[in-house]
């Protein structure tokens, strides 16, 4: 069964810095993509950023370039959403998301994301 588990989320003040893991599990392919996505209360989700396994290369929504670091660490098949500079917009619910296995689901970055995290909540204060 496919795992994806958030943890790193919490309040923290505009300017600040978190850090988002997401633990994945239950899958042997060799070419994906994990992608991290958003979700604020009365907004439609959006896609953050996503790395690709095969090439590490990276795609950063327009709203979070510079700011933003995704990254993985294959050994411990995590991946790693470093926020930098964060304003009171990047409040919401962060989902960890797995793709590049199908042609179905959210598209973000070149890939359909169709295995989902449960979320972990991201509140910045002004």
């Amino acid at each position: 069964e496919i795992q994806l588990v958030e943890s790193g989320g919490g309040l923290v003040q505009a300017g600040g810095s978190l850090r988002l893991s997401c633990a994945a599990s239950g899958f042997t392919f060799d070419d994906y993509a994990i992608g991290w996505f958003r979700q604020a209360p009365g907004k439609e989700r959006e896609g953050v950023a996503c790395i690709s396994s095969s090439d590490g290369s990276t795609y950063y929504a327009d709203s979070v370039k510079g700011r933003f670091t995704i990254s993985s660490d294959n050994a411990k098949n995590t991946v790693y959403l470093q926020m930098n500079s964060l304003k009171p917009q990047d409040t919401a619910v962060y989902y960890c998301a797995l793709g590049g296995l199908s042609a179905m689901g959210v598209h973000f970055g070149g890939f359909e994301f169709d295995y989902w995290g449960q979320g972990t909540q991201v509140t910045v204060s002004s």
